[in-house]
């Protein structure tokens, strides 16, 4: 049951109550917020879309803060982490963008159609030109696993194209 608790001023207690932060976390959050939103300004051009994925970023930061802790270079791991949250959310927005799209080939649709890894792996590779290594390390998967995903992404926007060749061939 989730019944919402009021007080007799109707705001609600829980909303109100601070959580018990980490003290280090708190001062890592004091240390970086500012640079971490100015990256993610940069990357996303977006105040509102850089403030979500700071506050991402920080949330997933921690959700692993004890192993964190555990990790040589802190700063290192902190900034690869709220890398990985401005990449997610650039290709999340590239794939709602696609969705608006309209082409002859189909290809845009074929591409916003790609399962998340897929059209993860193919946009990293052909369209940002990340290399394989960098594209591993962002999606936590081996670099022959990234070809793999690559190689079924391509399998399935082949229609696509084919059929757009086909047709381009036809009117010769």
């Amino acid at each position: 049951m989730t019944e919402d608790v009021h007080a007799e001023d109707g705001s609600s207690p829980v909303a109100e109550a601070v959580l018990p932060l980490p003290l280090e976390f708190e001062a890592l959050y004091l240390a970086n917020q500012e640079a971490f939103h100015s990256y993610a300004l940069l990357r996303l051009g977006n105040n509102g879309a850089a403030e979500d994925a700071v506050h991402r970023a920080f949330l997933e930061i921690l959700r692993h803060w004890d192993a964190l802790l555990e990790e040589h270079n802190l700063q290192q791991q902190t900034w690869a982490i709220l890398r990985r949250v401005v990449i997610a959310q650039t290709l999340e927005a590239f794939r709602k963008h696609l969705t608006l799209l309209r082409g002859e080939t189909g290809l845009f649709q074929a591409l916003g159609n790609l399962p998340p890894r897929q059209f993860d792996a193919i946009v990293l590779r052909h369209i940002l030109q990340y290399d394989t290594k960098r594209i591993s390390w962002y999606m936590g998967v081996t670099p022959s696993t990234v070809d793999y995903h690559c190689r079924k992404a391509k399998e399935r926007l082949e229609p696509a194209v084919a059929s757009y060749i086909k047709t381009e061939g036809d009117r010769e």
